[in-house]
């Protein structure tokens, strides 16, 4: 057990009292949260990208894209749109094909930005929660110094530090989840955007007529 005047992380954390440990114990397990879902959801928008450029390169020369590709969806929208209106005039036709494939795309980011709204919560109320057990801690230090009657800086400051501890780690969950929410909006936003030209480039692609349409790969 740490003494009285241990004003080391874990002594501060052993020193407080449970609704102080609480707070801590919850921004503690949001802040390695905050960085499990940024490291996994940058890896997944990198991906989401190269796989953007890979069906637009499908779109502009038909190397065909890899049976993984998380955009695949659109291309399958493209097609399936590209047979409901085959007797349409080659530009309804465009028309009809572009709308199924930029649903598609939406469907598809909607689908991939799944835990950024927590990353943003976190960024909101990390500190709010880090300053309540602030409030509560300097309020317990109070009581006990006023209980004690010693105002002594050794007998005020374990208290407080200990309730400023838990502001610092609400800081330290809000901050990278902040840092990473925009990084990773910037991400999903550039690679919904090079998905958006490939469905464009489909349309365009397979809303020629039939006689006039170069062969995709596969067809």
């Amino acid at each position: 057990m740490p003494t009285p005047h241990d004003l080391s992380p874990l002594g501060l954390f052993l020193m407080a009292d449970w609704v102080v440990r609480a707070v801590m114990l919850l921004l503690l397990v949001a802040s390695l949260g905050v960085w499990a879902l940024a490291l996994d959801r940058a890896l997944g928008f990198s991906r989401l990208g190269r796989d953007a450029r890979a069906l637009r390169r499908f779109a502009d020369d038909g190397r065909p894209p890899a049976a993984d590709n998380r955009w695949l969806p659109v291309l399958v929208a493209a097609e399936q749109a590209s047979r409901e209106a085959a007797a349409e005039r080659p530009a309804d036709r465009r028309e009809h094909i572009a709308g199924a494939a930029r649903l598609a795309v939406s469907e598809c980011a909607a689908e991939a930005r799944r835990g950024l709204p927590l990353l943003a919560s976190v960024a909101a109320t990390a500190p709010f929660i880090g300053l309540f057990g602030t409030v509560w801690g300097i309020m317990n230090a109070f009581t006990a110094i006023a209980a004690s009657g010693n105002t002594s800086l050794a007998a005020v400051a374990p208290g407080i530090a200990e309730a400023l501890f838990a502001t610092a780690l609400g800081l330290v969950a809000a901050i990278p989840a902040a840092l990473a929410y925009n990084r990773l909006s910037a991400m999903l936003a550039d690679a919904r955007g090079a998905a958006h030209g490939a469905a464009e480039r489909l349309a365009r692609r397979l809303g020629l007529a039939d006689g006039q349409r170069p062969r995709l790969a596969g067809e």
